[in-house]
C-alpha cells in the first residue's frame, strides 16, 4: 500500500449500530458490490447492507464510485472495498462451507465455477474475483478423522485425487 492509502479507516464509515465487532474485510479490484450480489444469491444467510460512495476521488476511483459494500455470508459479516488492483486475493484466505450432502456440494461448487471461477484440488475452488472456496461435505471431515485411521487414511487418499469432493467415493474409501 502506499502512503496516500486508505483515505480513511472502514471503521470511520460503519454504521454505529452494526452488530458485529468482527468483520472479514475483502478487497476487490472494482466489483466489492457484484460479488456481495453473487454471494447473497448463492449462499443461504447471505445478505447485501450498506453501499457507501466515495465523497472524492481517491487512488481506485472517483468522486461516487462505490467505495465499500457491507454484506454477509452465510451469517458472516463482511466489507467488500474497491480499492483498485494492487492487492489480489490468495489462497492464505478461504471461506470453508460445510454441506450436508452431494446436491448441495454440487449446487454451491457448481455455482462458484460456472460463474468465472476456477476449480481446485480437495474441494477448494476460486470464484471470478479470486477468492477462494472450500466446499467440504461434512461426510469428509467425519472420514478424515474417523478414529479407524486406516479408513481416514483410505478417505483422506481419495479426497486428494478429487477436485469437487464426491461425497459416495469418499463413503465407499472409508468403508474399504
Amino acid at each position: 500500500m502506499t502512503g496516500e492509502w486508505p483515505l480513511f479507516y472502514p471503521s470511520q464509515l460503519r454504521r454505529p449500530d452494526m452488530v458485529s465487532k468482527n468483520t472479514i474485510f475483502l478487497w476487490f479490484d472494482s466489483a466489492a458490490l457484484d460479488a456481495a450480489k453473487f454471494y447473497s444469491e448463492t449462499f443461504p444467510d447471505s445478505t447485501v447492507g450498506t453501499v457507501y460512495r466515495t465523497p472524492g476521488d481517491y487512488p481506485a476511483g472517483k468522486e461516487g464510485d462505490i467505495l465499500m459494500v457491507e454484506f454477509t455470508v452465510m451469517g458472516i459479516p463482511c466489507i467488500g472495498m474497491n480499492g483498485g488492483p494492487s492487492i489480489k486475493h490468495n489462497e492464505a484466505f478461504s471461506f470453508q462451507v460445510a454441506t450436508d450432502d452431494q446436491a448441495e456440494t454440487d449446487r454451491l461448487w457448481n455455482a462458484i465455477v460456472g460463474n468465472g471461477g476456477e476449480e481446485n484440488a480437495c474441494g477448494w475452488c476460486k470464484d471470478k474475483w479470486g477468492l477462494s472456496w472450500q466446499i467440504t461435505p461434512r461426510v469428509l471431515m467425519a472420514a478424515i478423522s474417523d478414529p479407524d485411521r486406516a479408513a481416514a487414511k483410505r478417505a483422506f487418499n481419495a479426497m486428494m485425487t478429487m477436485k469437487k469432493i464426491d461425497v459416495a467415493a469418499i463413503e465407499a474409501a472409508r468403508r474399504g
